[in-house]
């Protein structure tokens, strides 16, 4: 099963840290984007099947991003990161098509387990 990633966050340290674990754990990341522009953008042309998504971004918040996803079907399982922890927030991205949700910090243990749970 392939397992290609594509990871979003506005923080270059987050998308490091994301990267290292996630390749450690036998990942390939095809991309890495900075806000919600690129997170569309390359969603399309790499058609990862796993994206890694911060919650809130500069341009845009994850909620949105993924709305234009279902609209535009994009099939890539979707993992929210992000330090918003609140239940009406996790709620409303898994009905827009998220398939799980990961809290700001975690651990290298939690993010892979999530990520091979979806």
């Amino acid at each position: 099963m392939k397992k290609n990633v594509l990871i979003v966050d506005d923080s270059l340290y987050m998308r490091m840290v994301i990267k290292e674990i996630l390749e450690d754990a036998g990942y390939v990341v095809v991309g890495l984007a900075v806000n919600g522009e690129e997170a569309i953008e390359l969603a399309f042309e790499l058609q990862p099947d796993y994206i890694t998504l911060d919650n809130i971004l500069p341009d845009m918040v994850g909620t949105d991003i993924l709305k234009v996803y279902k609209q535009e079907g994009i099939e890539s399982k979707v993992v929210i990161i992000s330090a918003v922890a609140q239940q009406s927030t996790i709620d409303e991205g898994m009905s827009l098509g998220a398939h799980s949700y990961v809290v700001k910090p975690f651990s290298k243990n939690d993010l892979v387990a999530t990520m091979e749970s979806v």
